[in-house]
């Protein structure tokens, strides 16, 4: 189901981190995130919800744009 906040996510295992990139267009990196919080992110019916739950607040946060 698609996300009216997440247009996309990917994930570098190499670096531990996840990007979101906005419906608006921002895009934020995660950093020290692990594999299985992008994996849990990536099934959760809702990926708004999940960011803010798990996510938010939990991880550091790079703006790219």
């Amino acid at each position: 189901m698609p996300s009216s906040v997440v247009a996309h996510m990917s994930y570098d295992a190499g670096t531990r981190t996840l990007r979101i990139i906005f419906v608006s267009g921002m895009i934020y990196d995660y950093q020290d995130v692990p594999e299985t919080v992008y994996m849990a992110m990536k099934q959760s019916g809702s990926k708004g919800t999940y960011l803010n739950k798990y996510i938010k607040g939990h991880y550091s946060f790079k703006k790219i744009k």
